[in-house]
């Protein structure tokens, strides 16, 4: 399914994989950065780019570990040619509404496709599956509506995988997240030479607000500012 020669077994035949989202931990670290690096250079921002592994870790999966969707949480999608095991369904109790079971769908293909990757995104949860993409979110508030809100940070869909519909998925995670658990909002940001991305938020209900615009302190202007109390030089 994830190679050439199966697509060429037999290409006539409508193909399915199954895609499962399920909660990132320690060992998904390695894919994560993978997964970052790619997107910033989609993005073209690598020059940004200085995440490690360890600085990963330590700020993903620190210990204690607070309970998901209350401090920066990441989703993982992963897609196989075989069902997953039933078994693996962690976070069963539904009592409390920041748990998180695995969604797990049966996605049908228009046609074969090689992922020239599927051998560096092997799953760390092995039964032959691949990593695909993640979503990283964390809580926010909203003053207007008296409400606390997920934010998410990167959203990101490996390129053999896309428009195919996981991105809606991974996004439709976190929104389902956000309505259990009572919240008022979900958002994001995206880049406005994206139009392809835009385009795709807006058919989804998605607002996009062009009056708004980022501030960001960062760098050496945090750490001056910060230092001297915010008057000016």
């Amino acid at each position: 399914m994830f190679s050439s020669s199966a697509a060429a077994a037999a290409p006539e035949q409508p193909l399915a994989v199954w895609a499962r989202i399920r909660l990132a931990d320690s060992r998904d670290v390695p894919h994560i950065h993978r997964l970052i690096h790619q997107m910033a250079e989609f993005e073209k921002l690598t020059h940004l780019f200085s995440t490690t592994e360890s600085s990963l870790s330590s700020t993903l999966f620190p210990s204690p570990q607070p309970p998901p969707f209350l401090s920066f949480t990441v989703l993982i999608l992963e897609l196989s040619p075989n069902p997953f095991s039933q078994s693996d369904e962690e976070h069963k109790d539904t009592a409390n509404p920041s748990l998180f079971r695995p969604i797990v769908r049966r996605v049908e293909l228009k046609s074969p496709l090689e992922d020239p990757e599927a051998v560096e995104f092997a799953s760390p949860r092995g039964g032959g599956a691949v990593v695909v993409g993640f979503v990283l979110c964390f809580p926010n508030y909203s003053t207007f509506l008296a409400k606390p809100g997920l934010y998410v940070e990167d959203i990101f869909v490996r390129a053999a995988w896309r428009r195919r519909g996981f991105g809606r998925m991974l996004l439709s995670a976190v929104a389902a997240q956000a309505a259990k658990m009572g919240m008022g909002r979900v958002e994001w940001c995206v880049l406005d030479w994206n139009v392809n991305a835009i385009s795709f938020y807006e058919e989804m209900g998605a607002e996009v607000l062009p009056q708004w615009r980022i501030c960001r302190l960062t760098g050496e202007a945090l750490q001056r500012y910060g230092a001297d109390g915010g008057g000016r030089s």
